[in-house]
């Protein structure tokens, strides 16, 4: 499976197969509701490498989604439209786009002996915009 994520704002970021290793959406619900819930809330987790530019090629992106989720909330530019794709097969799995999205946690991690760093980032549509949520998937990735 491949993952392509495309984050529009001030500026766009792009990360690909490459970058992204593992991602996770979420319909987030009260768990203490005995009904369903008008509070509903839509969460992206993505888990991924930082890839570090080697012999002339550019450096991924992960460094732009490490400033995004420094913004903050008094900024119009907190928040971002968020299209993840996953393909399997030449087929497009899933495609889930936030129009309203904004970083919940950022984290990075580094070791001495991995060469690489890794991260995650969780992202959340903002909740008053769920309606405009687009889950679509099963057809021919173009």
């Amino acid at each position: 499976m491949g993952f392509r994520l495309k984050v529009e704002g001030a500026e766009t970021i792009e990360l690909g197969a490459d970058n992204i290793v593992n991602a996770v959406y979420k319909t987030d619900t009260p768990d203490d509701s005995n009904a369903r819930s008008t509070d509903v809330g839509s969460i992206l987790t993505l888990q991924g490498k930082i890839i570090t530019s080697t012999d002339g090629d550019k450096a991924d992106d992960t460094m732009k989604l490490a400033l995004w989720s420094l913004v903050s909330a008094e900024k119009a530019d907190c928040y971002r439209k968020v299209t993840l794709e996953m393909i399997a097969a030449d087929q497009m799995v899933r495609k889930i786009s936030m129009p309203n999205a904004f970083v919940v946690d950022y984290t990075e991690e580094f070791g001495d002996t991995e060469g690489v760093g890794s991260f995650e980032i969780v992202i959340k549509q903002k909740r008053d915009k769920n309606e405009f949520v687009k889950i679509e998937g099963g057809y021919a990735a173009g």
